[in-house]
This record gives C-alpha cells, structure tokens and sequence, in this order.
C-alpha cells in the first residue's frame, strides 16, 4: 500500500507536544503509523498510541474530525499528515 495523505496538523500546542489534526480523508486508528513533518522540515514516522476529540479517547478517527494527538517531536503547523 503506498503511503496517502489524509490530513493536516490544524495545531500544536508546544507545552504539551500534542497535535491538532484535520482529517481529510479515510480514517486513521489507535495501532496505525503515520508520517509528520517537524518543525525543522524533517520528516519523523510514530505509531497513534492515542487520541483525543474534547478530552475523550477515541480508538478512531473518521473524515471531517479533529483531534489531538499526542506527538513525538514538535510538528509543523498546516503540514501534511501521512498514513504509511
């Protein structure tokens, strides 16, 4: 499977290194790995160990929501983001 682009870093919030993400496309689950880009324009592949819609976990995320998501490195607001 080829890696797709299904969203957008909407956000981030550098105190707590999480993540607002757009999704744009498909859905993305807890287990799944996905491509960010840092802040310094390096790319950086993490696994979704969890999510967030206002405070409550989630286990997925489908077209349209917006989450957070817990980052292992500072990402760069409005970059893509891909599920490899």
């Amino acid at each position: 499977m080829a890696d797709q682009k299904i969203g957008t870093v909407s956000h981030y919030y550098d105190k707590i290194g999480v993540a607002v993400i757009k999704l744009n496309k498909g859905d993305l689950k807890v287990g799944d790995s996905i491509k960010l880009i840092k802040k310094d324009a390096e790319e950086f592949t993490q696994k979704v160990s969890s999510m967030q819609i206002e405070h409550a976990d989630i286990d997925i995320a489908k077209r349209g929501d917006e989450f957070g998501l817990k980052v292992d490195s500072p990402v760069k607001e409005n970059s893509g983001v891909t599920k490899v």
